[in-house]
């Protein structure tokens, strides 16, 4: 019955909504207003309708029109249609809108930048439900990236609405906003400040244990230990030495711990620098090469769940670019 039907002539659809509003309200001037057209275009349609069908859908009166038989038959089923077609795009729009989104981010982001702000966008949008998945594919790096076979360049991961990386920001086919950039500087227990060895000078670092941060990165040229110190003046201390992690996150929690003193992005470790539980205690801080970008195809990136969160993340990143906004 379905291709039975769709393989007949239909008259179209901008003419079928003419007639439908013209038969609603039994006037061609409050159809014409209802669709922001002429009732000279109401007219045209409703004449085009019945030329196809072969019938007469209005008796034209001396100040009023009003339905044929076969116009009354018709019109039921007609807005009914109607009425259907505009549920299933309501149901659409609010699929989109609500439902799951999956965020694909590097684990210390996740626990030490995302994890403490989330609130605030679930208590704005409650209608959204978050799925967050922590990854290391993530992080832009030669032993753990997914090649795009066309173009040699990182892919987005088929199964997230939004990734949030830390690279270079050259992702083919893909929305991408820049968060933010980091720098790296020795960061400490604030216990480290105090005792018989306490950190003054970099050369104090000396008698330290240094924690180093061995996160797989692409950039040849990030920061260590052996160039924060050079460009310190305190190229004499030793590097050889120390624990290593391969997430930020866990040299930065060894350094609240009082562990040792770690080469650390400050942005990751902003929240326990405001509460006291890191200090920098030098002023002198390296970039790194690499930025944390937000990331999402480009096919679906003005989906409404998408760029709320998008654009919540990047309010979150420069909160005081957020508030010259709303204020203006």
């Amino acid at each position: 019955m379905y291709i039975a039907f769709m393989s007949q002539r239909l008259p179209p659809l901008n003419a079928l909504r003419a007639f439908e509003a013209a038969a609603r309200h039994l006037s061609f001037r409050k159809a014409a207003e209802e669709l922001h057209v002429t009732p000279a275009a109401i007219s045209h349609q409703i004449k085009l309708i019945e030329e196809t069908l072969g019938v007469t859908l209005f008796r034209r009166l001396t100040r009023a029109i009003a339905l044929s038989p076969a116009g009354r038959s018709f019109l039921p089923k007609l807005s009914e249609g109607f009425a259907q077609i505009a549920a299933a795009v309501e149901q659409v729009r609010a699929h989109e809108s609500a439902g799951t989104l999956t965020v694909n981010v590097p684990p210390s982001f996740a626990a030490k930048w995302l994890m403490p702000r989330l609130h605030r966008f679930v208590t704005a949008h409650p209608d959204i439900d978050i799925r967050i998945v922590a990854s290391m594919r993530l992080v832009d790096a030669r032993q753990h990236e997914a090649v795009d076979t066309m173009t040699g360049s990182d892919s987005l991961p088929l199964d997230a609405d939004i990734d949030i990386r830390f690279g270079n920001g050259k992702y083919p086919r893909c929305r991408v906003d820049m968060l933010f950039k980091v720098s790296v500087t020795p960061l400490c227990s604030p216990r480290l400040l105090e005792g018989m060895r306490p950190l003054r000078k970099p050369a104090d670092l000396h008698y330290h244990m240094l924690l180093h941060d061995d996160t797989p990165l692409s950039s040849e040229n990030r920061p260590d230990w052996v160039q924060w110190l050079r460009g310190a003046g305190a190229g004499d201390v030793d590097t050889s030495h120390g624990l290593h992690f391969n997430h930020a996150m866990l040299g930065l929690e060894a350094a609240v711990d009082g562990l040792g003193v770690v080469l650390g992005i400050k942005e990751l470790a902003a929240r326990d620098l405001a509460a006291g539980r890191l200090v920098a205690p030098f002023d002198y801080s390296l970039a790194m090469p690499d930025s944390y970008y937000v990331v999402s195809a480009e096919t679906t990136a003005d989906r409404p769940k998408v760029a709320v969160f998008r654009k919540w993340l990047l309010d979150e990143a420069h909160p005081q670019s957020a508030r010259k906004i709303a204020a203006g």
